[in-house]
């Protein structure tokens, strides 16, 4: 036996697997078989019946069944492999790990139109393509609804050529679009680490997303989730550093008038340690005078 064989009886009994095509099955075939009232469905019965098959004669039906073969016969000899093409613009094996850190990392919604897990399936997979230069790391990859993944799919020649060259975007003279190599400490495919070139407490940090940005406002989701992965990252490798840290601020400033003085997003990892100051209570509400205390 083949493994394809073998792959296709291990999914015939994967309860999981014929749930999800069940589910994409209704909403997408059945959807244009009914719209086009070729067939019909019971409410009660969830069952599909074809309109007027009853009322066919045997032999009628089984030309029906001869027809439908024959032209999805022509149909497959005509378009070959390139029938699953939009299935395979991120060809590769992802495994289990990735794909469960990435659905955890979603809280198992769709990380495109917010839909829950337990409504549509989700799918991981390359923001960028692998086709298209995207790479396996885990900052490039997002969870998103078989319908949300359809659509995308359909639209990858066009639209990820266009992200790819928006995520590569660089400003002349910023600071932070220019910064050395030798400063960075830790990066990812959408973000980089750097530490304060002015700490406000020792291992005072910066996580800086790779394209030019100018408030945390202008951040997709994806950039978003790299830097929340780096954060998490760089915060790790700071406790082990110094076990005298026991807390941290996490700050950003947008726009000039609430500090910001490099006008491109930067996210501060500050580090603190018991008895640091006399008064720590308020945190970051003491960028205010006198609004620290309450």
């Amino acid at each position: 036996m083949s493994r394809k064989q073998y792959s296709e009886k291990l999914v015939s009994h994967d309860q999981s697997q014929i749930e999800y095509y069940t589910n994409i099955t209704n909403n997408m075939v059945g959807k244009v078989l009914r719209s086009h009232d070729i067939v019909s469905r019971n409410k009660t019965t969830k069952e599909y019946s074809l309109a007027d098959y009853e009322s066919l004669t045997l032999p009628e039906r089984e030309h029906l069944i001869e027809l439908c073969k024959q032209r999805l016969s022509e149909f497959i000899e005509d378009r070959g492999e390139a029938i699953f093409d939009h299935r395979r613009k991120s060809s590769g094996y992802i495994s289990g790990t990735i794909k469960y850190e990435i659905l955890k990392r979603a809280k198992f919604r769709c990380e495109l139109c917010g839909i829950s897990a337990d409504d549509k399936a989700l799918e991981v997979d390359h923001i960028i393509p692998r086709n298209h230069g995207g790479s396996d790391d885990e900052s490039n990859f997002q969870a998103l609804c078989y319908s949300c993944n359809a659509m995308k799919r359909d639209r990858d020649d066009t639209d990820f050529r266009d992200m790819k060259a928006s995520y590569g975007h660089r400003e002349k003279g910023c600071l932070f679009c220019e910064i050395t190599k030798e400063k960075v400490v830790d990066e990812n495919e959408l973000a980089y680490v750097i530490k304060d070139g002015f700490p406000v407490t020792e291992h005072h940090t910066l996580v800086i997303p790779k394209r030019h940005a100018e408030t945390y406002f202008d951040l997709g989701q994806a950039e978003i989730n790299a830097i929340n992965q780096i954060l998490q990252k760089a915060r790790n490798e700071i406790q082990e550093q110094d076990s005298m840290v026991s807390g941290f601020n996490i700050g950003i400033n947008n726009g000039k008038s609430a500090g910001q003085t490099v006008f491109h997003c930067h996210i501060h990892l500050i580090p603190r340690r018991d008895d640091d100051v006399e008064n720590p209570r308020g945190g970051v509400r003491h960028i205010i005078p006198e609004k620290g205390s309450y």
